[in-house]
């Protein structure tokens, strides 16, 4: 396979910067940048100076007239240059926007017959059909089937969506994939008003801003330059006082020296390095502005709270050092987290979690457990038993734990906690086993058809086993883990 890169100066956006930096010598537009401008104005002077060299040498030869002339104008063009380089940036990304939003095939229904056709020609009101692997070319409403959506382009959120026709759960967003299942989808907007299209217009929208650094440099630099200024002309004088004549080039290229050009040219470009830093971590900037802020930044913290699909708390990677095996660090952990909770508050028993402190202990031992059983499940299930194998294996062991609570005296915190492990990998196995494909071990039903059995054998659990009321967490009653 080959590998591609990420990379900043791409050929089509060189040759639109090259094209800006001539066109940003407009002096209405390099007066925001004061230090720049001054040099521009210094090399119009120099190119009337140099043109005058050429039949007269008051002002010293041509051919030095000519490189110095030459030299401004690099300096001005380089430093328009690396502006142009971030805003052709902002233009390649919605130019990437418009044409995904533009070549991607739909397959539109006309008189119940299929046309493919692309995602910019459907109007409100067209129907067009989606299967497994497909793009969906542009927003609609699902008016028939199911499907598993990925909207990791759109959302962030890795983990697919179920999406079906009625109910307040059957729009679809253009761009998005159809991971599984049919699905027959109406057009519900207009050309160019769709999400892709709004994500466009942001981005369009968007001119590079100076960040505060940036204003603040742009502020004292204008300052020197002021200064740099009154130094220059006052050396005219003092020339002709020791009678000493100073060419207007010796001048010019005297105050280009003093002034701080270096600075004032690369501002922009000393974001373009911090922006290709982030690119080539595949880390998009927006702004100049972000680039600095994370230079601040030591310690990045993400919270997903809220959009954590699998509704429980579960650490998903374990890095163990060498010669330990994952299991091991896992099980590891669990102890470690009951021990400590054991050693702070004298029990691990969920009853008395009424603090926030004891939550925190709680939450810790929950993400290591949940983990611990999936390992196991996974390792089961590897070890040739399959699926329903595994299932039985689980479903039996939590059978002895239940046996050992009505007829032992063996602590029920311990049997609490042996349960809460072998519940994750009793309720993976067996949901595994329903929507495996028969080749795997699995029963191969689709995944909305197996989510309705686990969801009857809920049902059917609920209304058969004898409910009682809950005693509050920390109450007078309250005599160990057992679940209401």
């Amino acid at each position: 396979m080959k590998s591609t890169q990420n990379t900043l100066f791409q050929g089509d956006q060189v040759r639109e910067a090259l094209k800006q930096s001539v066109i940003k010598l407009d002096p209405r537009i390099l007066f925001r940048n004061p230090v720049m401008f001054t040099v521009e104005i210094g090399t119009v002077v120099m190119l009337v100076v140099t043109i005058f060299s050429f039949s007269n040498t008051g002002q010293g030869s041509f051919g030095y007239n000519f490189t110095v002339f030459l030299v401004l104008l690099l300096t001005v063009l380089f430093a328009n240059f690396a502006e142009a380089i971030a805003e052709a940036r902002g233009k390649a990304q919605a130019e990437s926007l418009r044409k995904t939003r533009e070549e991607t095939p739909a397959r539109l229904l006309v008189n119940g017959k299929e046309q493919q056709v692309l995602s910019s020609q459907l109007k409100k009101g067209d129907i067009f059909i989606c299967e497994t692997n497909d793009t969906i070319p542009t927003d609609g409403e699902i008016v028939e089937g199911i499907a598993t959506i990925d909207e990791s382009a759109i959302t962030g959120e890795s983990a697919p969506v179920i999406r079906e026709a009625g109910g307040d759960k059957s729009s679809v967003t253009g761009g998005t994939k159809v991971l599984s299942d049919r699905i027959k989808v109406v057009v519900t907007t207009q050309p160019g008003e769709s999400f892709l299209d709004k994500m466009i217009a942001l981005v369009e929208g968007a001119s590079r801003q100076k960040t505060p650094n940036e204003i603040a440099l742009t502020i004292l630099l204008a300052g020197f330059t002021l200064i740099f200024v009154i130094v220059c002309v006052t050396l005219k004088p003092f020339g002709d006082y020791a009678n000493t004549p100073i060419t207007i080039a010796a001048f010019i290229s005297l105050f280009v020296c003093l002034i701080p050009t270096t600075i004032g040219g690369l501002l922009s470009a000393i974001g373009i390095a911090g922006m290709d830093r982030a690119l080539r971590a595949n880390v998009i900037t927006k702004s100049g502005k972000a680039v600095e802020t994370a230079g601040d930044l030591d310690t990045l913290l993400l919270d997903k709270t809220g959009t954590i699909t699998i509704g429980n708390r579960k650490a998903t990677q374990f890095w163990p050092a060498n010669n330990v095996a994952p299991d091991e660090l896992i099980t590891a952990c669990v102890l470690a987290s009951l021990f400590v909770w054991h050693r702070a508050v004298g029990t691990v028993d969920v009853n008395t979690v009424t603090s926030p402190r004891e939550e925190t202990f709680y939450w810790i031992t929950i993400t290591f457990s949940q983990t611990l059983g999936t390992a196991l499940g996974d390792w089961v299930a590897d070890a040739g038993l399959g699926y329903s194998g595994g299932a039985l294996v689980f479903g039996a062991g939590l059978a002895v734990l239940a046996l050992l609570y009505v007829s032992t005296r063996v602590s029920h915190v311990l049997l609490f906690w042996a349960a809460f492990i072998l519940t994750r990998p009793l309720g993976a196995t067996v949901g595994d086993f329903l929507d495996k494909p028969l080749d795997a071990g699995g029963l191969s039903l689709s995944r909305p058809l197996a989510s309705a059995v686990l969801a009857a054998l809920i049902l059917i659990l609920i209304l058969v086993l004898p409910q009682r009321p809950g005693r509050h967490p920390g109450g007078d009653g309250a005599l160990g883990p057992t679940p209401s």
